[in-house]
């Protein structure tokens, strides 16, 4: 079964919390794909991952660098699977249609954004229902993650 997980973006903005996804990911062998709702968005993400820390190294590449199948963690605005990833990070209010072929499934979105709130909700409805084990993560004050709500469970408060 799909994991999802859900990431409430309140505390702390993307350019924090996706490179931390992205080197966990990294750290534990498991090839990503990222996916970003624009071109140029894709440019931005490449460039944030590139310059994040002076003392960390996050390998990954896009459609312009070439060897797609062997980058360990591929960035693209397209529904592409270039690298055999077993984990797809969703950015932007992007869509995945075939989420059982993915061990984990991570859905980044803000708040704030309605656009965004809005296809996270209507992603987590539609997963949820095709079975996945869907969870909603939100930061405490700290910046510590906690589980606010798992699919076929009432939210927690």
């Amino acid at each position: 079964m799909t994991e999802v997980l859900f990431y409430h973006l309140e505390r702390q903005p993307l350019d924090t919390v996706l490179p931390q996804l992205v080197e966990r990911c990294v750290e534990r062998g498991w090839r990503t794909v990222i996916q970003t709702g624009s071109p140029e968005r894709t440019g931005s993400i490449d460039n944030l991952l590139w310059t994040w820390r002076d003392d960390s190294f996050l390998p990954h590449g896009t459609a312009a660098d070439g060897d797609e199948a062997d980058q360990p963690v591929f960035i693209t605005d397209e529904p592409l699977n270039p690298n055999s990833a077993t984990v797809r990070i969703l950015l932007d209010g992007s869509d995945i249609s075939e989420p059982a072929s993915y061990d984990r499934v991570v859905c980044v979105f803000d708040g704030r954004d309605a656009e965004n709130l809005t296809a996270a909700r209507a992603l987590w409805k539609r997963l949820s229902g095709e079975g996945c084990d869907c969870t909603y993560w939100q930061q405490d004050e700290r910046g510590k993650w906690e589980k606010k709500a798992e699919s076929g469970k009432p939210a927690a408060d």
